[in-house]
């Protein structure tokens, strides 16, 4: 779970919704300059970065992954590193290594660490799946802990600090799947698709006339953990919170709970308690860029693909009738109902 900003006090109230909302609106205008369309990809990983997150995006070869990412990053005042991942990619290269150092004037020598690209704020990890376990698994550590260990010595790395990977889900010759223990580190898992008629037309013109535009920085760093901090203070009313534990923990096949039939027959695994926990987080966030003061039920249905489609395990039956991550998710959102608890309706009664 991220930890939430050391930041100077957040505003509160409709002041911190309106500075969220418009910002993401700023963010999302610089970008345009550059990417054409994939609104609902944009906003998505700008959950993230505003709940502190990190995401994985997944599409086929020329969808513009990359370029998003590092357009994103290009519009916030704060330090960013691509890593390419490929099978010779080593721990040392991504988090640094101790190097001896001579003292010429005495002729000492002692052991200086040189800091490796994952010390920067946006770390974009380009095809995350081409490099090996070992070095997946260094990236591990500072995604969850924030920090590098290197020669038995911790190193804390900046804040904010978020990691935006990119996958390729049909080319996987050569590639190491992330193992889900590490696929849960990310809150959100992202698909981007192909552009319509009238947006790839407008992509062949943007690049095949002129030069490409440079995104204004909007964004710097105490500002980003400020942010994160109003997201964190969007209220979220008692049965909004059980209706998104009801949708994770229908996921899960080993209680006695009544199942979506899908569910029942397509899954092999379910979501644990951090899919509650990002679910309700990347919902305050989608309150806040949505301009409203709470968390409704529509925010949690809006999230909840990209939350948990990485985070459930199908079966060989699913598999072979076609059913995805995806079809079983909206089939538990369709017949999970929003049930108003005690609670809420004494809040109700007081506001009236």
């Amino acid at each position: 779970m991220p930890e939430p900003g050391n930041s100077q006090p957040a505003f509160s109230g409709s002041e911190a919704i309106t500075e969220v909302r418009l910002t993401a609106a700023r963010i999302r205008d610089e970008v345009h300059k550059v990417i054409v369309g994939q609104d609902d990809v944009l906003e998505q990983v700008l959950l993230a970065m505003f709940c502190g997150g990190h995401a994985v995006v997944e599409g086929v070869p020329g969808l513009a992954k990359t370029l998003l990412i590092s357009t994103i990053a290009r519009s916030l005042s704060l330090g960013f590193s691509r890593i390419q991942f490929t099978p010779d990619l080593m721990p040392s290269d991504m988090t640094g290594t101790e190097v001896i150092e001579e003292d010429k004037s005495t002729g000492a020598r002692e052991l200086r660490f040189v800091r490796g690209p994952i010390f920067s704020n946006v770390i974009l990890a380009d095809e995350i799946n081409r490099t090996p376990p070992k070095t997946q698994a260094a990236l591990l550590e500072a995604m969850q802990e924030r920090q590098v260990t290197v020669g038995g010595v911790q190193h804390r790395l900046p804040s904010p600090f978020f990691v935006l990977a990119t996958q390729n889900p049909i080319e996987q010759e050569g590639t190491y799947p992330l193992p889900e223990a590490q696929l849960d580190r990310f809150m959100l898992d992202i698909r981007i698709g192909y552009p319509s008629e009238e947006e790839e037309l407008e992509i062949v013109r943007r690049t095949t006339e002129g030069t490409a535009p440079v995104p204004q920085r909007i964004l710097g760093g105490e500002d980003c953990l400020r942010l994160q901090e109003a997201v964190r203070q969007v209220p979220v009313a008692d049965h909004v919170a059980r209706y998104a534990l009801r949708v994770v923990r229908a996921t899960r096949i080993d209680d006695d709970d009544p199942k979506p039939a899908k569910v029942r027959e397509y899954l092999r695994w379910g979501a644990g308690p951090r899919a509650s926990q990002f679910l309700v987080l990347a919902a305050k966030a989608k309150a806040a860029i949505s301009g409203d003061l709470q968390v409704t039920p529509e925010h949690i249905r809006a999230i909840a693909l990209p939350v948990l489609r990485h985070r459930i395990i199908t079966n060989f039956n699913a598999e072979a009738d076609g059913v995805g991550a995806d079809d079983i998710i909206r089939s538990i959102l369709d017949e999970i109902s929003v049930e108003r608890g005690e609670t809420a309706r004494m809040l109700d009664a007081a506001t009236r």
